[in-house]
């Protein structure tokens, strides 16, 4: 729009549920910041107080740079990291000047150290109101903008000839019509919701996950796209999968919203059906494992798990613990808690538990606004970090099970503009794609809080790219 063309948006779903899975998000973004002064461009209501109270730390390009690169074993396309990154700041900011309001992350993303609050794991702002804030700030900015929506109008394919793409043929009402037009972005979502999909290129059982967001990602973007000519790109047998609640519906649910998560883990154990541990839940902050500890829940017999915690830590579990319709059991005793942990071998998951408690190291503090080092020692698998004996009942525990969030394989950008790329490497003219649409990013894992950014930053580049080749022709 800013290019001064015409747009218009289609949306698959109704009004209630539009925006993909940013409306299911807690709105958290992970971008570059250096002081106070970067924090206070997002936040402007920013009090010498909150600058005297808060530690926000930093979260520079190279740390940036670094954390891509060990979360995805070094996988993620350079250029497109380098956008990602480079842009993430300015990006933001662009949107804060389209109405989009920030606050800082407090409830998730902090811990009072010495009356100080520090934020952690390189996050320290979230889009206020969360996901649904976010989506329902950027409609209105359309709105400003003069960009109609339609709801319930899903795409169905592309009009392209030898030229490019010239136009979409969509269901709008129950009818099909077809939109001429000069550019297409296409920003509707990984395949995660379509269980067909999820089988078949992430593997048996994916299909019995629950998914996290939106019914609508059903993969029609990469279908239309790849039907055209465009390069399948990045790691297709990965998603973002998460620890969910185990009787969750099976799609997301926006009274809910991702309160059905359970991202405690490091500070508890997790056990499966055997009664075993069978992940270091200390390996790292929750927001580089929260993303693939999914995939190791959906592998274990049954494909849930118990998440256990005693009462040093239950007080500061975070809100998602303390929702209506949870999957929670509570006792005095190991022995009795062993008993009520549904589809689990009692007798040897308390053994698992008093060998868990005689490993862990009892001269280290625990400390959860670092990585401290308290772990065990002698077992099997050695929890890293925040080793707590269990010993401080009641005990409670929560099941859980796998949660997808969204797939990792897309269709090959140009990171210059956005613009979609067909098999041997060249512009397919007039087609453009962002989010989780643009393969290349994540392997293997995910950086907690890139997604927002990803979908803000690449949104915006195709969005430009497209505006720019419009408004050339």
């Amino acid at each position: 729009r800013e290019h001064g063309c015409n747009v218009i948006i289609l949306e698959a779903a109704p009004e209630e549920e539009c925006g993909g899975n940013s409306r299911y998000t807690a709105g958290i973004t992970r971008l570059v910041f250096n002081n106070a002064d970067d924090i206070a461009e997002l936040v402007p209501d920013l009090t010498d107080e909150e600058r005297r109270d808060n530690d926000f730390g930093s979260f520079t390009a190279d740390e940036y740079f670094d954390t891509m690169g060990r979360i995805t074993n070094y996988r993620c396309d350079p250029d497109l990291t380098e956008i990602l990154v480079h842009r993430s700041h300015p990006t933001w900011v662009w949107l804060r000047k389209k109405g989009v309001k920030f606050q800082l992350s407090y409830k998730r993303q902090a811990f009072k150290v010495n009356g100080k609050w520090k934020f952690w794991g390189g996050l320290a702002v979230e889009t206020w109101g969360g996901g649904p804030g976010l989506v329902d700030l950027e409609h209105k900015a359309c709105a400003r903008e003069g960009i109609p929506i339609y709801y319930e109008t899903p795409a169905i394919s592309l009009i392209a000839d030898d030229n490019g793409v010239k136009g979409i043929r969509a269901k709008h009402k129950g009818k099909v019509v077809d939109i001429k037009c000069k550019a297409v972005v296409l920003a509707c979502g990984g395949f995660e919701s379509n269980a067909e999909m999820r089988a078949r290129y992430l593997g048996p059982n994916w299909d019995l996950a629950k998914v996290r967001g939106t019914r609508f990602n059903t993969g029609a973007g990469l279908k239309m796209a790849m039907d055209v000519g465009a390069m399948p790109f990045g790691h297709w047998s990965g998603c973002h999968a998460v620890g969910w609640d185990q009787n969750s519906p099976p799609f997301g649910d926006l009274a809910v919203g991702d309160n059905f998560q359970k991202h405690c883990y490091p500070w508890g154990i997790m056990v499966n059906a055997n009664g075993e541990r069978f992940v270091d839940e200390g390996a790292d902050f929750r927001n580089y494992t929260y993303a693939k500890y999914g995939a190791v829940i959906l592998s274990q017999p049954n494909m849930f798990a118990w998440q256990i915690f005693d009462q040093k830590i239950v007080p500061s579990l975070r809100d998602e613990y303390r929702i209506k319709q949870i999957t929670k059991v509570t006792a005095n005793t190991l022995e009795e808690l062993v008993t009520k942990l549904d589809g689990v071998n009692a007798e040897a998951c308390l053994r698992e538990l008093k060998e868990y408690n005689a490993a862990v190291r009892r001269d280290v503090t625990y400390n959860p606004a670092i990585k401290d080092g308290k772990c065990t020692e002698g077992l099997k698998i050695n929890k890293t970090n925040w080793a707590n004996v269990l010993d401080e009942p009641p005990y409670e525990a929560y099941a859980v099970t796998c949660g997808v969030t969204f797939s990792f394989g897309g269709v090959k950008i140009d990171p210059a503009n956005g613009q979609v790329q067909d098999q041997a490497g060249q512009g397919i003219n007039g087609l453009y794609a962002a989010g989780e649409m643009v393969g290349g990013l994540f392997y293997h894992n995910y950086p907690g809080g890139t997604g927002l950014t990803s979908g803000a930053v690449f949104g915006k580049l195709a969005g430009d790219g497209a505006g720019a080749f419009v408004a050339k022709k």
